[in-house]
């Protein structure tokens, strides 16, 4: 669809945001200009830090005002209606009810103290004044939409109860809610499994379909780009450098910058590994079981196992991959092995059983395994600066360390993410969702561990970066013996980085082995669906 269609649904012309900073502006978007038809989609793409997710923000008016500017001549019509400049409660009644949007990171989204279904029920009760009764059904409904149907008796559950993919799910769910006529949706599957990205890409190509919704689509999943997007707008530095239709611009890339994004993917093989190599974690019949119900006297009556007798042996220089499904067990078994869960079974850690060591015994050892989280906003302190946030770890263990040999720990591990030093003095929120990500990764690997857990570490960031992230965990791992575990859904990465390979479902082990043996050869159903799908999305 051609992107001069002067009845376009949004029209955004010259947008520029501005946000002022210390010693003046910094500018974010840089005179952007594209349209988007009825029942069209568009996809934004680029590398973390390009605008994209500010100019989706700006169409909701949703930027930090004051602290953000639209210079003059900056214009974004809806249907007719200039929005730049327009007050909250003329946008009240345009967010939520004709524009719906899918927020990147769902565990910041969400309100942490109100249940699903009240957040769900919520946009209904504000634009439909629906009663109880029939927002509980419109949220059941939405519920089966999405793919959440055994979320249906668990409406009472808080988002932190909820697996990643899960959250994201509830956020699509949210977004749906009252049938909007275009739907920013930024970074939708981020969070989600090779399968069930499947099914919410269907399902959003299905209500384009039935409801003649516009999609604007920020992702930097080109695999998703090519599959979903009418056309394309790649965005650097906050401009758009180049646009086009989606068939000809995948296949005649005219800008340098489109030909590098379009042939970046992570590539390359695990390291080689010594077969003989010590053992830094063994972790045997591990069970992790949560009370779901409780009799009258508070007695548990019966148990969530999200981990079910799990056998785990991560070698030095070695890295266990685990996949599977959103809610399967992955990082509760993770967080189980670094004694962040209360477990059962036996750990060993670096030949010492840490079974039933106490917090104060586990202290020492906490700067031997480390952890990456999966919603790397939600796991830094907005209250400290970058620098802070990665010497934390340094004053603890290190208290040796002098301020300026601590520094330079710090400069060195933002240099290992490819992260500008300079910006060790600013905070989380003035990072995009990547940066923040290699800013997670940096606290990590400061300490020089021997073993990381690593939740969904690529997931936030673009394919080019994804790419570079991946050489680098490589890199360190072979010069320092490094043990990982890599907990994806991205099984392309975990082909690139794990020597073996657990696949879980349902709290137990499906398949493990030999992670180039399973991926050439699965011998489960469900593995091969999983494998299946992820080959699905990348050549559909």
């Amino acid at each position: 669809m051609a992107s001069n269609n002067s009845k376009a649904l949004l029209s955004i012309k010259n947008l520029s945001v501005d946000f002022k900073v210390q010693g003046g502006l910094f500018r974010a978007v840089d005179d952007v200009s594209f349209e988007i038809a009825k029942g069209e989609t568009v996809a934004l793409v680029g590398e973390s830090g390009s605008g994209k997710s500010v100019t989706a923000l700006a169409a909701m008016q949703l930027l930090p005002y004051p602290q953000a500017i639209h210079p003059e001549g900056s214009s974004i019509i809806f249907e007719g209606d200039e929005l730049v400049g327009k007050g909250d409660s003329f946008m009240r009644a345009i967010r939520g009810q004709q524009i719906g949007m899918i927020f990147q990171e769902p565990l910041t989204a969400l309100n942490p103290l109100h249940n699903i279904e009240k957040q769900i029920s919520e946009v209904l009760f504000l634009h439909q004044n629906m009663s109880k009764p029939d927002a509980r059904a419109r949220v059941l409904e939405l519920l089966d939409l999405v793919g959440l149907e055994n979320l249906k008796t668990r409406m009472g559950a808080y988002p932190h109860e909820l697996s990643g993919g899960q959250r994201q799910r509830v956020m699509i769910a949210m977004a749906l809610a009252n049938n909007p006529e275009l739907l920013i949706a930024d970074e939708p599957t981020t969070a989600l499994d090779v399968t069930v990205q499947a099914q919410v890409l269907e399902l959003l190509k299905d209500l384009q379909k039935r409801l003649g919704m516009a999609l604007l689509l920020i992702t930097h999943d080109l695999t998703i780009v090519e599959k979903m997007s009418d056309r394309v707008c790649v965005m650097q530095n906050g401009k758009i450098v180049e646009q086009n239709e989606t068939k000809k611009l995948f296949a005649a890339p005219q800008h340098e910058y489109t030909k590098i994004l379009l042939s970046a993917q992570p590539k390359g093989d695990a390291i080689e590994v010594d077969g003989d190599a010590r053992v830094i974690v063994e972790g045997t019949g591990i069970k992790i079981h949560f009370p779901n119900k409780k009799n009258i006297f508070g007695k548990a009556t019966s148990w969530v196992k999200a981990v079910d007798d799990i056998d785990v042996v991560a070698k030095e220089g070695q890295t266990i991959g685990v996949v599977g499904e959103s809610g399967s067990g992955k990082t509760t078994l993770g967080l189980g092995l670094l004694r962040l869960l209360g477990a059962d079974g036996t750990i060993v850690f670096a030949g010492q059983d840490i079974s039933r060591a106490s917090q104060k015994d586990m202290l020492p050892l906490r700067e031997d395994m480390q952890i990456v989280f999966q919603d790397p906003f939600g796991s830094l302190s907005p209250r400290m600066s970058v620098s802070q946030i990665i010497g934390e770890g340094l004053k603890i263990h290190r208290k040796n360390l002098s301020t300026e040999e601590r520094e330079a720990e710090i400069i060195k591990a933002l240099e290992d993410v490819e992260m500008d030093p300079d910006t060790r003095h600013r905070y989380p929120h003035e990072f995009s969702g990547g940066q923040r990500q290699r800013i997670s990764i940096a606290r990590a690997l400061a300490l020089r561990p021997k073993f990381i857990v690593l939740d969904e570490p690529t997931s936030a960031l673009d394919i080019s970066v994804q790419a570079q992230i991946v050489d680098l965990l490589r890199a360190l791992q072979e010069k320092h013996k490094l043990s990982y575990m890599f907990i994806s859904h991205d099984l392309r990465v975990v082909k690139a980085m794990a020597h073996d390979l657990i696949v879980m479902k349902d709290g137990k082990v499906v398949e493990s082995g030999p992670a180039k043996a399973i991926f050439d050869n699965p011998q489960e159903d469900y593995t091969k669906a999983l494998l299946a799908a992820a080959l699905d999305l990348k050549t559909a």
